[in-house]
């Protein structure tokens, strides 16, 4: 089956049709390094990072750009108000949210440049733009470069707008624009900004607009022509059709397909700076373990929105903690026979086991992940039935290997190397993974003694464990247990 993804631009379902046979091309925009990640940022971060290891098991040599704004108005005020530098206020978050972007699971991008170190790259895009009659210098004499909004006939079409019904439009005078709607690519400098903070220009000194850094970067590592361009869905307008408007009217096909993941609410309201209701990185680490938080980003669809709460998350924490029971009881079971672990960064390719048919359906049709993870608990589900009922070693390894697969692929799989005990809450101890293991092991001699019909033996684990405040429940996707008081 072919890998179709929702095309924002085309308003619907498109196959993925790479300009290179056999690679996949995708930039995604990354963070404005202006202050602590967010859980918004980690969502964005998890669906690039699921959709490029789907890529990777489905054969594709993936190549992915994720951008650093490294400067920005925002950058500087607030750079200025922490007092520190703006070049190492940037730097101080981007280690943040490299550090969170890494306990989180997400591999590191192929490429991560940085807009400071690409302003020859803008200039040289800035300058085809205003030769192909595109762009002008600012009216009023000073550096500012804009795009000419009315030159491109299809701005808009990525959002689907009409240019005259766009928020901007109206009458009002815009020091140096021909048009309230036209948008900076180059923004002369301000009185009183660091002497740092500009680069000098044909036009004057000044630094580059937000929008110009993308194309330029994209273009430089992908191509003028390249397959993904991906983001949150809060910049579709004006930073994605911007770049769109610009890196065609220069002559790039530049993105074949334009992504975006939905957005996430908090208590019912959208997540903003403005509600003060942002919910940070850190303080999610110290509540949650990374794997739980990037379990429960991976239970909606990429493009829906989110509800965050406690105990949304810790409602996913359960769903994540009977994963790990099968695959501890499993490979303790297998022993020397259980199947390597798999790893995204090996491609897969090494892998012995293939994902179950209905999981890649899932996965070829738009990333569909909470389907692929009924695919998931089902095998799961499959799997404590083997456990229980002394199934063929051969059979219970193939379950396991096919689950950690499937797993892998979301970057949820407890037993991966990257998260070495993550899979349980946040401040568990190693002794609560060794009661997992033993109980787990009591349990399968349980099952054992029933399937032998030596029920007494089979009562007397049960009551030894009870004595020992653990109560076992049988259910039909096998043995739970409970610490009682």
């Amino acid at each position: 089956m072919a890998i179709s993804l929702y095309s924002t631009e085309a308003g619907a379902l498109v196959p993925f049709t790479p300009v290179v046979d056999g690679r996949a091309s995708i930039y995604v925009c990354g963070a404005t390094v202006q202050g602590a990640p967010h859980i918004g940022h980690m969502r964005s971060a998890v669906v690039f990072d699921q959709l490029r290891r789907w890529l990777v098991y489905r054969g594709y040599d993936v190549t992915l750009v994720r951008n650093v704004t490294d400067i920005d108005d925002k950058i500087l005020a607030k750079s200025q108000a922490e007092g520190r530098p703006w070049w190492a206020h940037a730097y101080l978050y981007e280690q943040e949210f490299t550090a969170a972007y890494d306990a989180m699971g997400v591999l590191r991008p192929t490429y991560e440049p940085r807009a400071t170190g690409h302003i020859t790259e803008m200039v040289e895009l800035i300058a085809r733009l205003i030769d192909a009659g595109h762009a002008y210098r600012a009216e009023d004499g000073s550096a500012d470069v804009y795009f000419d909004v009315r030159s491109f006939p299809d701005y808009g079409g990525l959002t689907h707008q009409r240019l005259e019904d766009m928020s901007d439009a109206g009458d009002a005078p815009v020091r140096g624009k021909r048009d309230p709607r036209d948008f900076a690519l180059w923004k002369a400098a301000k009185e009183g900004d660091p002497a740092s903070a500009s680069w000098p220009t044909p036009w004057g000194r000044g630094r580059p607009g937000w929008h110009i850094e993308c194309s330029a970067m994209a273009t430089r590592y992908l191509g003028s022509a390249f397959d993904i361009h991906g983001g949150g869905l809060d910049l579709r307008f004006p930073h994605h059709e911007n770049e769109r408007a610009q890196s065609r009217a220069a002559g790039d096909a530049f993105a074949g397909i334009w992504m975006h993941s939905g957005l996430l609410n908090v208590g019912g309201d959208k997540m903003s700076k403005s509600l003060g209701n942002s919910v940070f990185a850190h303080e999610l680490f110290e509540r949650f373990s990374p794997l739980a938080v990037r379990f429960f980003l991976s239970t909606a669809h990429y493009r829906s929105t989110l509800e965050y709460t406690p105990a949304h998350v810790e409602a996913q924490q359960a769903a994540l903690d009977r994963i790990a029971n099968f695959l501890a009881r499993a490979r303790q079971a297998l022993g020397a026979a259980a199947p390597a672990v798999p790893e995204a960064a090996a491609g897969y390719a090494a892998s012995p086991h293939r994902v179950p048919e209905d999981f890649a359906a899932a996965l070829d049709d738009d990333l569909s992940i909470p389907r692929a993870l009924a695919v998931v608990f089902a095998r799961v589900s499959d799997g404590f039935r083997l456990l229980d009922g002394r199934a063929e070693e051969q059979e219970l390894a193939r379950a396991v290997g096919e689950v950690e697969l499937m797993l892998d692929i979301l970057g949820v799989n407890p037993t991966a190397a990257h998260w070495a005990g993550g899979a349980q809450p946040a401040g568990a101890s190693a002794a609560e993974g060794a009661l997992d293991a033993l109980v787990g092991e009591l349990a399968q001699q349980r099952a054992q003694a029933k399937a032998a019909k030596d029920y007494a033996s089979a009562d007397a684990i049960r009551d030894r464990l009870a004595a020992a405040g653990i109560a076992l429940e049988d259910t039909p996707d096998g043995v739970r247990y409970e610490v009682r008081g």
